[in-house]
């Protein structure tokens, strides 16, 4: 399943909003720096969805707010 996010870096406060179906929003304190946020992002998706990190791929928006997730569909 894909997913869209929308990245919002060096937030007070961390979380994980879902917009629809297959968009949420994913707030981190990490700076979008070395990859930094990338990670944290995929740790707070894995926390939310109950799936290991290691589960989720990022496609395409590396360097970008927006960005596209892969993940295995939830029985």
């Amino acid at each position: 399943m894909k997913i869209f996010v929308k990245a919002k870096t060096g937030q007070r406060l961390a979380g994980v909003e879902k917009i629809s179906a297959n968009t949420f929003v994913v707030k981190v304190k990490e700076l979008p720096q070395k990859g930094l946020a990338n990670e944290a992002i995929v740790k707070a998706l894995a926390e939310y969805l109950g799936v290991a990190r290691s589960q989720i791929r990022l496609l395409s928006g590396h360097t970008h707010r927006q960005k596209l997730f892969e993940i295995p569909k939830r029985s």
